[in-house]
């Protein structure tokens, strides 16, 4: 099966629905405007079980099926992120310092697209819960919802999502049987020494030499401490130090992030990191502190629910377009959050050969949309089958 016929239909409808939220986006738990204008597409399509507020700004919304069932929810984050818009598109953002450089935009309009073929068909049983989640890049929507009971509430079973994925072939879909994307943790190491002159390098006690060897010392922990066949990223993204060209600082402060598949490798890089640093400090004769902070957990697939969404894939794409056992890759993704929950799977949409996400001529690009429509709506026909 291709992709279904009347949402085939929508193309043009669901282009202007993103190009619109493209020209508008908003940030973190502050998706005020886009929430909005979701409730007003669901009221549209005749959806009438809309609950707002959840997390701040999310919404989730109930299609009843034929008869008893489960519910299976579906989930699309809708916030943009920080940055100029340098697309160069009649649709670019009017917003400054915001943009939609990571496709929720395309995520929303394909969740939206499945939400009205739904609507309208109601070819299933049980229920659907739409989840329009904010907040996905920064502070953890998807957690909060999911502290906020919203499983419970809405007696979910299942969750699935769709992340695009520039760079692969558009329309192309892929997902695996385990661990898909990385746990995301930062770390703050500060470097307390003695400062003074330049020119009197023996009177201070320099952390910018100390700041040097320890960007270095903590790359043992990768290579050195891990099992090379267990995936893992430590980063030192940024170093602040001193004021002026001739005087030694008396701190030095780096920040980087660490990435992960696995909770015991998370812990034993917590542990090697704050000896690292403590040693590495004393042997200049410094002091250090290390603030770790946990972040969004590994997204991890349910087996059953993976081999499930990438046999519905295969009815809308066909087998040679899916990977069902595709490589994990290093971002995070608090799509976590809800799989920790419930059983479930995530999937990447090729979206062509683009500027990849985060990047500021990035755009999503219009043509998948009828893809993930139509993966959502034939999954739910798919799990929740007339009885």
């Amino acid at each position: 099966m291709p992709i279904l016929n009347s949402i085939a239909a929508l193309s043009d409808e669901m282009t202007g629905w993103r190009r619109h939220l493209h020209q508008y986006p908003e940030l973190g738990l502050d998706c005020h405007k886009t929430a909005a204008f979701v409730v007003e597409k669901l009221k549209e399509f005749g959806i009438t079980d809309i609950h707002e507020g959840i997390a701040r700004t999310g919404v989730v919304a109930i299609i009843e099926g034929q008869g008893e069932g489960r519910c299976i929810g579906l989930r699309a984050d809708m916030d943009a992120l920080p940055m100029e818009d340098l697309s160069g598109t009649d649709h670019a953002s009017k917003i400054p310092g915001m943009a939609h450089t990571c496709g929720h935009d395309g995520h929303t309009t394909m969740l939206l697209g499945a939400a009205k073929y739904l609507a309208e068909t109601r070819n299933f049983s049980g229920k659907v819960a739409l989840i329009f989640q904010p907040a996905e890049e920064n502070e953890g929507g998807g957690r909060i919802m999911v502290e906020e009971g919203m499983m419970d509430r809405f007696g979910i079973d299942e969750v699935y999502g769709i992340h695009n994925m520039p760079g692969e072939t558009a329309g192309q879909m892929h997902t695996n049987r385990g661990a898909l994307l990385a746990g995301v943790d930062e770390f703050t190491i500060t470097l307390k020494g003695v400062g003074g002159h330049g020119a009197m390098p023996y009177e201070t006690r320099d952390p910018v030499i100390a700041a040097s060897s320890l960007v270095l010392a903590l790359q043992s922990i990768v290579s050195r401490n891990i099992d090379a066949l267990d995936r893992l990223v430590v980063s030192v993204t940024q170093i602040h130090t001193g004021t002026a060209m001739n005087i030694i600082p008396d701190q030095a402060v780096l920040n980087g992030t660490v990435r992960y598949f696995d909770k015991e490798v998370q812990a034993l890089v917590k542990a090697r990191m704050a000896e690292i640093a403590e040693f590495q400090a004393k042997s200049y004769g410094l002091e250090a502190e290390l603030v770790y902070e946990e972040g969004y957990p590994p997204t991890i697939n349910h087996p059953e629910q993976a081999d499930f969404a990438a046999n519905v894939a295969r009815e809308i794409v066909g087998d040679e377009a899916v990977n069902g056992d595709t490589k994990p890759i290093m971002p995070g993704e608090d799509f976590s959050y809800m799989l920790e929950a419930r059983p479930g799977a995530y999937l990447f949409l090729g979206q062509g050969d683009t500027p990849t996400c985060h990047h500021p001529e990035y755009d999503f690009n219009d043509e998948i949309s009828p893809v993930g429509a139509s993966f959502f709506a034939r999954l739910i026909e798919t799990a929740l089958p007339v009885k």
